[in-house]
């Protein structure tokens, strides 16, 4: 797996020290609300066992699994695989994500939370990649901005692979090109 690996771009050490630093402001953000902290499978669960060692305020866990991606490129629709087993309504939620890209996903997700009555919803994200965007999308609470790169690890994967790296790489162009 890492000889797939083109370059690091963020070492285990840089993310430990960033999930926090996260965790601190989000201890002070989220003061006496209770949040729900939804993590979206599969790639949010790395980053978010690290964060919530840091968070400390009562939350609560929780799970969806959504996906508008097949390997490398989106679908242009969104599919809920594991819906919330709770309501949101009058919770505050703050999705922990792996990486911001196109925000499409994350839109849709953010759009039924906020019909379903969550007070509030926000999201923190270990990674962000503006340049891929194709929905206006900002995530409140930034661990790292990437460029433009096809990159793994830590959470992210390449057809359910590369997933378990404890860093995040760039992957070599010629594994996903083949």
């Amino acid at each position: 797996m890492h000889s797939d690996i083109k370059e690091i771009l963020i070492s285990k050490q840089q993310i430990e020290d960033k999930a926090i630093e996260l965790g601190n402001i989000l201890s002070e953000a989220y003061s006496g609300k209770q949040p729900i902290l939804l993590g979206l499978l599969k790639g949010s669960v790395m980053f978010m066992g690290d964060l919530m060692k840091s968070i400390e305020v009562p939350a609560q866990i929780e799970f969806m699994d959504v996906s508008s991606y097949h390997g490398a490129t989106s679908s242009g629709q969104v599919k809920i695989l594991k819906d919330l087993d709770v309501s949101v309504e009058g919770r505050h939620v703050l999705i922990v994500e792996d990486i911001v890209d196109t925000g499409f996903t994350l839109s849709k997700v953010i759009e039924l939370l906020k019909h379903r009555g969550a007070s509030s919803v926000e999201v923190v994200t270990l990674l962000d990649k503006p340049e891929g965007r194709v929905v206006e999308m900002k995530a409140k609470y930034v661990g790292f901005t990437i460029p433009k790169a096809f990159v793994v690890g830590y959470g992210l994967d390449y057809n359910e692979f590369y997933r378990t790296l404890p860093y995040v790489g760039i992957l070599k162009e010629q594994v996903y090109t083949k």
